[in-house]
């Protein structure tokens, strides 16, 4: 089935909006020839003013420079020397926003998700920043890909019906973000109720 990926007027609102809505969508990759699909359970925003956590917040650098770009795009960046995260960049070019996707619940291709992350449990699979980008093979190289293309697709909530039935309305829930320093007051991440894929 081909399913249609999510426009790019969809990441042109204000990230904090995005980012909730993004909670139940689906990331696909077929990298390495291999089909695999997670839903999304849990995200955070990152904002351009008053967020010193953000990358962009001492503007475009050679590193974070996907950020300022289209929304709609992938934004991949190498952090503590040791592994990938992949976020979505979001409002208007220029701005400097992105979400960071932080965990998935496995769909499609579990096998080859287990196969790179050297683990068995499916709930151990994709349930951090890191873990979720070694089960889909996601790489630097893969930073500033436009979304709505292979082989790093978002689909929309209601592109697996048989499995997730109706998905407009999710329960969800909003909090402080974790894994940071600075800036960590702010109510920015957001994850599925109840989601044992959430990161721990």
């Amino acid at each position: 089935m081909n399913r249609a990926p999510l426009p790019r007027a969809f990441f042109e609102r204000r990230t904090a909006v995005v980012a909730r809505a993004l909670i139940g969508c689906f990331l696909e990759s077929t990298l390495g020839g291999e089909r695999c699909v997670g839903r999304i359970v849990e995200t955070e925003a990152y904002l351009a003013r008053g967020d010193e956590a953000s990358h962009s917040r001492n503007g475009p650098t050679p590193r974070n420079a996907s950020m300022f770009g289209p929304a709609g795009r992938a934004y991949v960046y190498f952090t503590y020397g040791m592994h990938h995260c992949f976020n979505v960049v979001t409002a208007d070019e220029g701005v400097g926003e992105a979400v960071l996707v932080r965990a998935l619940e496995p769909v499609q291709g579990a096998e080859a998700m287990r196969r790179r992350r050297g683990r068995k449990a499916e709930r151990d699979l994709c349930s951090g920043p890191a873990k979720l980008v070694q089960a889909l093979a996601v790489e630097r190289r893969h930073d500033g890909h436009p979304l709505d293309s292979e082989p790093l697709r978002l689909l929309p909530r209601d592109s697996f019906p048989e499995l997730h039935g109706s998905q407009r309305r999710l329960p969800i829930d909003a909090g402080p973000r974790v894994g940071i320093r600075r800036s960590t007051d702010l109510p920015l991440r957001f994850s599925l109720r109840g989601s044992p894929f959430v990161s721990r």
